[in-house]
């Protein structure tokens, strides 16, 4: 009886791995099937897109992963978190949209409610003598705020050293938000720039559009007589991502879909509800 009961056990194991095995091979073949299609449809508008004039590389196309319409609200704590990490204990100021945050040692700092912010630090405070990327990538390990990359600009004649940082949510770039951290006489200034908090589920968590949209749908603005501001003949890089835009006298927002397509001209982001473009100051 249990020589035939360990039979059947090992039956229906040999029987589970193979329906595994079958079910793992559809969908690596469904995925490889979705994979070339999408490099046909990326292939295929590129040739539109040259074929009038704008040059782009289909490497240069960027797609992939979820983006969805979020709701952003305004977040004391992460205030609190960002003015502490940088200048320690402080006196805090209710001054209606906008919270002063001051130490008289460091330096004091404002915050709006749409989540634009301001921070002085006194001379010394903050030094870069372990690296600049160093200092600005430990300062954002400490305020908790997610990063899409850092650029970095050098005024020799001022010896001021600024260091951009790109936000994001969830891996995805948040185009329109950044944070400025500036150097000068080997010590932090000033940071400043946008950061989003208190990120929700919409109601209308529309997704991301397919990128052929917005690709054409900046090809039509190019080439509109009356549009002068819009304009390109090569294009370096397209991609997914979100548009913060805020909606509420109280720091309520939205991460709306977009895309960011950088040119010869300039940087382009397309929303993707309006398919409005618009130039990246």
């Amino acid at each position: 009886m249990n020589l035939s009961n360990s039979r059947i056990k090992t039956v229906a194991i040999a029987a589970l791995a193979l329906i595994n095995l079958f079910f793992l091979t559809y969908i690596i073949r469904d995925a490889a099937a979705d994979a070339r299609n999408e490099r046909e449809a990326i292939e295929n508008v590129c040739t539109i897109m040259r074929e009038r004039g704008i040059m782009i590389s289909p490497e240069d196309v960027k797609t992939g992963g979820t983006i969805r319409t979020m709701r952003t609200s305004r977040a004391l704590e992460a205030e609190e978190v960002i003015a502490g990490a940088i200048l320690g204990p402080t006196a805090i100021t209710d001054q209606g949209v906008i919270y002063l945050y001051e130490n008289a040692e460091r330096g004091s700092a404002e915050f709006a409610s749409a989540g634009d912010f301001e921070i002085r630090l006194n001379k010394g405070v903050i030094t870069n003598e372990g690296g600049t990327l160093r200092t600005v990538e430990e300062l954002l390990g400490a305020v908790k705020l997610e990063s899409a990359g850092m650029t970095v600009t050098l005024d020799q004649e001022r010896g001021i050293e600024t260091v951009v940082v790109l936000g994001a949510y969830r891996e995805a770039r948040i185009f329109n938000c950044s944070i400025e951290f500036i150097f000068g006489g080997g010590s932090l200034q000033t940071v400043r720039g946008r950061f989003v908090a208190g990120v929700e589920s919409a109601e209308d968590d529309a997704e991301i559009s397919h990128f052929s949209t917005a690709l054409l749908g900046f090809l039509a603005e190019v080439r509109r007589k009356e549009r002068k501001d819009v304009a390109a003949t090569q294009i370096y890089r397209v991609e997914p991502g979100y548009r913060h835009r805020v909606v509420g006298s109280f720091g309520e927002g939205v991460l709306a879909p977009a895309w960011l397509i950088s040119t010869d001209a300039g940087n382009y982001i397309i929303d993707d509800a309006t398919g409005e473009v618009s130039l990246l100051p």
